[in-house]
């Protein structure tokens, strides 16, 4: 998910570029390539582990989605620099998430794979 986040930021700061540049193709290009992102989004969640999570998900990249129709439409780089805003808020909650996991999953690990230290029973020589 982070990767995704990542290459729909830069694709925007791209394309924002290319709009102040009044590059408009090559824009309308990198736009439709974050849009294919943000349509994607939504299938890397499980809906079974928290419905309203993915609801309230699903209608913020609806909304961003509909931010990056607009600046293609609009050529105005400004409607780009809330969806780059959004995007950099999910992706920081999606790292804070992973690590978050990932500090509980490395204690799991460490707490099970720690030897039991028994005392020796066997009498010294």
């Amino acid at each position: 998910m982070l990767v995704l986040y990542n290459t729909a930021i830069c694709f925007c700061k791209e394309a924002r570029r290319r709009i102040v540049e009044e590059r408009y193709e090559d824009a309308h290009a990198l736009l439709v390539k974050a849009e294919n992102i943000v349509m994607e989004l939504p299938s890397g969640l499980r809906r079974d582990a928290s419905p309203q999570l993915v609801d309230n998900l699903s209608q913020l990249f609806r909304f961003v989605f509909y931010r990056l129709f607009e600046a293609d439409l609009s050529r105005n780089p400004h409607r780009l620099d809330e969806a780059i805003h959004l995007f950099a808020r999910l992706r920081n909650a999606w790292t804070e998430a992973v690590d978050k996991a990932g500090d509980q999953t490395c204690r799991l690990l460490s707490s099970a794979a720690a030897p039991s230290v028994e005392p020796s029973t066997t009498p010294e020589r």
